[in-house]
């Protein structure tokens, strides 16, 4: 897909989400009522939502409050793999080499077995478009192992994503509606 198409869709995307987080304001706390859904992970990374994000703090404090370990990415250099800090909600952050809020520096370091991701669309093969910066393809893909689960709106599911050789697929979705895991992409 040319760059030009990919960051059109980026721009309605954006737009879509901040029509949903206008409209959907428990979603957040809806979604969060589906943590028993999710597969289950030692070492959790959440985020902390920015702009018209889902907000993952909802479901950060249920996961916390069953004892989950939580984490936060950090970009410590923009060309860089993410590192993830281990966080409770209600610690103190500052911000990072990508400007989105992180642990200080004193956190420790840690392998998340589980990474919930923000996105601006998604659809049912495990297909997600992120901001367009790469930093969670690129850790992402460093760590195959590793659980890959979107968090958004219910409303940001699209039929189908254009995929890239470096775009690395979700293994599902947590929405205000539940859990949905990817399907199988078809052999087209």
């Amino acid at each position: 897909m040319p760059l030009a198409d990919k960051a059109t869709l980026r721009a309605q995307a954006r737009a879509l989400r901040r029509r949903l987080a206008e409209v959907e304001r428990e979603a957040a706390e809806r979604a969060a009522r589906h943590v028993a859904d999710l597969p289950q992970g030692n070492v959790v990374a959440v985020y902390r939502a920015m702009g018209s994000e889902l907000d993952p703090e909802p479901l950060a404090r249920a996961m916390s409050a069953a004892g989950t370990t939580l984490c936060l990415p950090v970009v410590v250099d923009r060309d860089a793999l993410m590192i993830f800090r281990r966080w409770l909600p209600g610690e103190p952050l500052e911000t990072d080499a990508a400007g989105c809020p992180a642990p200080l520096p004193l956190a420790e370091v840690v392998d998340p077995d589980l990474v919930l991701t923000p996105l601006l669309a998604f659809d049912d093969f495990g297909g997600r478009l992120g901001q367009g910066g790469g930093y969670y393809d690129r850790t992402l893909a460093a760590r195959p192992g590793v659980l890959r689960i979107g968090f958004g709106y219910a409303g940001q599911a699209v039929a189908r994503l254009p995929m890239e050789s470096h775009d690395v697929r979700l293994h599902g979705v947590l929405t205000e509606v539940g859990y949905t895991p990817a399907r199988k992409a078809d052999p087209a």
